[in-house]
């Protein structure tokens, strides 16, 4: 899981620059995204998945070859760009439940991740997904997520990346 929890705090640090939604909004007259939500942000995140990915294959002693098989790098990216995707979503639907960024928003705020990485493997990678995500280890992502998302957050703001430690 370390491609898709890295991406987050990665996307809040490089971020910045144009928005997703270009700030346009949507039929309802709020933003389609927000400000939040930035090019340089998700190409910062999936990037720094890929490489935490591809670090652990050289780390866990399998190496690295000069070519990755298709389904690997598959894995990695979905976990990394899933996790974004994720994250995407539930800001879609705060802003269309009219929550400003930053604003709290229990559960979502924690598994936004969780649930779009986990969703896009299932559907990219579905022989790893099935092989690797065991019903222990869905439990200790879910028991994991929480802790590693409040930790991070506490750090980001400490930094001044966040405007709120949650």
């Amino acid at each position: 899981m370390l491609p898709a929890y890295v991406p987050n705090p990665v996307a809040a640090i490089f971020g910045g620059g144009t928005p997703i939604d270009l700030g346009r909004k949507a039929g309802d007259g709020r933003r389609i995204l927000g400000d939040g939500k930035t090019y340089r942000g998700l190409l910062a995140g999936v990037f720094s998945g890929l490489l935490v990915g591809f670090a652990e294959i050289v780390c866990s002693g399998a190496g690295l070859p000069g070519w990755l098989p298709v389904p690997t790098v598959t894995t990695i990216l979905s976990l990394a760009l899933g996790a974004l995707l994720g994250d995407i979503a539930k800001s879609f639907f705060k802003r269309r439940l009219g929550k400003e960024r930053g604003e709290k928003w229990f559960l979502a705020d924690q598994y936004d991740l969780v649930f779009g990485s986990l969703l896009l493997l299932a559907l990219l990678s579905p022989g790893w997904f099935i092989a690797y995500i065991t019903l222990p280890v869905l439990v200790a992502i879910l028991i994991i997520t929480p802790i590693l998302h409040r930790a991070a957050n506490i750090i980001g703001y400490s930094l001044g990346v966040k405007d709120v430690p949650w």
